[in-house]
This record gives structure tokens, C-alpha cells and sequence, in this order.
């Protein structure tokens, strides 16, 4: 078996920009620690919560005081808000190697968007697609750049559970494949793929608590049993990324 080990298989990043939605925590957090340690031009953490952004890039830069890290403000249910970010990361960075859409919401109770969208399909898959729709032609002229390997990662979990909130998540989740196929098949200069980081210890799950009474339950002691811990999860990403 070979094994991925970031520590030593990723190579060194001098000059790349990384763009990572819902760095927060969970595998957004983890994915920008470990990028940190390869020495990045820059690291922008894209999301709703300044507070808690910050928090996540003061305790990155404990860990790698070297690290270059930018918050912006990114509210992924709102397409007006998605729009100010692109227009926000572009007035500062000329360039941008990887774009990684992690951030996503799972099984919260039915409503809408502020755009009139179901929220799921809008946060997971439509904020993504115009953030990436925005961002591309600074990636196709990187792609451009010597020594270039632009990469899309779209992060994707997809349970099929017929006429509950799973199922409508599983309806984003697949736009984000679809998405990232068409993606790649009209620009091949970029890489981009959908990754599937298997069943992870984050705060996602713990949404459904508040659509099925049961989950309150049976989420925790699945998660125990069954779920792997977030350095784990965040390998698929970080792999698919290099």
C-alpha cells in the first residue's frame, strides 16, 4: 500500500495563491494547516464568520509562523455577497493555483436562500459555481504561467435518501459533480475533480440533528464508530490537490 503523507509528498508551493471556502474548521481548517507548512504565496480563507475565521488563521500561524493567511468574507447562500468576495480576492492577487470549494451545509430543515433558492443547492452548489465561474479567468492566465498545475477541488458527500433534506443535499452534491466534470472537459488547462473525503468527524453531521430526531442519536455514536478524524479526511483533498 502507498500511503499519502502531506509532511512529505506535497512539494514546495513558493509563489502559489489558494483560495479554500469554509476554512473555519473541520477539513477547510486542516487543508489550510498543512498547505501552510509548503511556504504558499498566500492562503485566503473564504467565509461568513470573521470571528471564527480569524480565530482559525491565528491558531494556523501559532503552528507555522510563517504562514501567510487572508480572510475574506464569503456568504455562499448569497450570490451578491459571492460576487463581492471574487471581486474582493481579485483586487489583491493576479493569480490563483488552487481553488478548493469545501464549505457546504447537509440536511438542515427545509427553506430558501436569500436569492430564492432551495439553500442547500444554492450554498453547496450555486455560490460555488459563480465563485469559480468569477475566479476562472485568473486561473486560465496562471495555468498560463511556467510550472503551472491550476486545480478546482469541489468536495462532495452524497447520500440518497428519496423525498427528505438528504435527498435535496444529494441533488447539490451532484450538480457539484456534474459542474466539475464540464468543468474540466471545457478547459483541460485546469484539473478539475469532485472529491469525496469519506465520512469524517466534522460538524456537518450534526446538522441533521435538527431535521431527524433520531440523528441527536445515532450521529455521535456513528461518528465514534465509524467516522475518521479530520487530519484523515482532509488527505483525498489535499492528494487531489497535487
Amino acid at each position: 500500500m502507498v500511503l499519502f503523507t502531506p509532511a512529505k509528498d506535497i512539494a514546495d508551493l513558493p509563489g502559489k495563491v489558494i483560495f479554500i471556502t469554509g476554512g473555519k474548521n473541520g477539513l477547510g481548517r486542516e487543508a489550510a494547516l498543512q498547505r501552510a507548512h509548503h511556504n504558499p504565496a498566500s492562503i485566503c480563507i473564504g467565509s461568513r464568520s470573521k470571528e471564527k475565521v480569524n480565530a482559525a488563521i491565528a491558531a494556523i500561524v501559532a503552528a507555522v509562523p510563517k504562514a501567510r493567511l487572508v480572510l475574506i468574507q464569503i456568504d455562499l447562500e448569497s450570490l451578491s455577497s459571492v460576487q463581492a468576495a471574487a471581486r474582493e480576492f481579485l483586487a489583491s492577487s493576479s493569480r490563483l493555483d488552487i481553488l478548493m470549494n469545501n464549505t457546504g451545509i447537509m440536511a438542515v430543515p427545509p427553506q430558501l436562500s436569500v436569492d430564492g433558492y432551495e439553500i442547500q443547492f444554492a450554498t453547496n452548489h450555486l455560490g460555488h459555481a459563480l465563485l469559480t465561474r468569477l475566479l476562472l479567468p485568473t486561473m486560465l492566465k496562471s495555468a498560463c504561467q511556467p510550472d503551472s498545475d491550476v486545480r478546482v477541488i469541489t468536495h462532495l458527500r452524497s447520500p440518497v435518501i428519496p423525498r427528505t433534506a438528504l435527498a435535496r443535499y444529494s441533488r447539490s452534491k451532484l450538480a457539484n459533480i456534474l459542474y466539475s466534470k464540464e468543468l474540466a472537459h471545457r478547459y483541460p488547462e485546469i484539473k478539475a475533480v469532485a472529491i469525496h473525503p469519506g465520512t469524517a468527524r466534522t460538524g456537518l453531521n450534526s446538522t441533521m440533528g435538527d431535521t431527524f430526531l433520531l440523528a441527536k442519536i445515532v450521529v455521535p455514536i456513528f461518528n465514534l464508530i465509524n467516522a475518521v478524524p479530520i487530519k484523515q479526511a482532509t488527505l483525498n483533498q489535499l492528494w487531489a490537490c497535487y
